[in-house]
């Protein structure tokens, strides 16, 4: 039986995770500066689980606060080889209504200015991207939901805006018309940055709202989210366990998302930057 390391990263609500054993905490440096907290570690299942609050503990950190290269540094550091994403979401179709749990297959990227990149600062690289999350892992994560009973959608596409607002009636009409399925504030550049770190990565979507393009459900509120998030947040609780019980099938393409992707000559790279970069780029480095 093979063991894996899944990093969790809880969003709006999920705050921590019950039921994991042999717990250690861990304060992790990298080079971008602090994540958003202590990275918890412990055994649930058959995995070993290392749990990260994205917004900071007591939810201090905007979503364009939210230190992502740290975290995914970190995550990684420590040895997670896949990452659940969990985020609250709102809906943009009457079908998904708010208390259900959505798999993300697709993101559209409509942040700005987040640092979104491992790359840069003398390694130059590109990675694919146009199948974002991992299949396996996401798969796995909707059989979870599914053997829980949970009410569980797939194959959707999340916007990801910059926030912290929400969105005015014209700007959720327009993202009607342009087809996403749901919209949030923090995938985006999280899944980038877990691609360029070889690492599975999937979403865990809570839908809460319909943001304000539905014409008989309540605008969007906090009050309104936190009351639906409570039950979505032991849902999901109960995904990742369920998870952590099933057997790891690693035949995805993820852990060499960097083969051919580096295009600067390795003897351009500063050794100090190289050893810098280790946790990301050193296996193909």
């Amino acid at each position: 039986m093979t063991q894996r390391t899944i990093g969790v990263i809880g969003g709006s609500g999920l705050y921590e995770l019950d039921g994991l054993e042999d717990l250690a905490w861990h304060r992790v440096e990298t080079p971008f500066g602090e994540p958003s907290g202590e990275i918890l570690e412990g055994r649930l299942g058959r995995a070993r689980l290392l749990f990260l609050a994205r917004h900071g503990k007591g939810h201090r950190l905007l979503p364009t606060e939210v230190n992502y290269r740290a975290n995914i540094f970190a995550l990684k550091k420590l040895g997670a080889q896949q990452v659940v994403s969990v985020s609250a979401v709102g809906s943009m179709r009457e079908d998904i209504e708010p208390g259900h749990l959505v798999v993300v297959d697709q993101y559209v990227d409509r942040t700005k200015g987040r640092a979104s990149t491992f790359f840069g600062d003398g390694i130059v690289g590109h990675v694919m991207f146009a199948d974002p999350v991992c299949p396996e892992l996401s798969g796995q994560l909707l059989c979870a939901a599914r053997e829980k009973g949970f009410m569980v959608h797939d194959g959707a596409t999340l916007m990801v805006m910059e926030g912290p607002a929400f969105s005015t009636r014209a700007e959720s009409q327009m993202h009607r018309r342009l087809g996403v399925d749901l919209i949030g504030m923090t995938a985006m550049p999280e899944a980038k940055l877990a691609r360029e770190a070889e690492l599975c990565y999937a979403t865990l979507a809570l839908a809460t709202d319909y943001d304000c393009w539905h014409e008989t459900e309540e605008d969007v509120t906090v009050e309104g989210v936190i009351r639906i998030l409570k039950n979505n947040v032991a849902n999901a609780k109960g995904v990742i366990e369920a998870l952590a019980a099933m057997e790891p099938e690693g035949k995805c393409g993820c852990h060499a998302a960097l083969d051919n992707a580096v295009i600067t000559d390795p003897k351009a790279i500063p050794e100090g930057r190289k050893e810098v970069m280790r946790p990301i780029f050193g296996r193909v480095l």
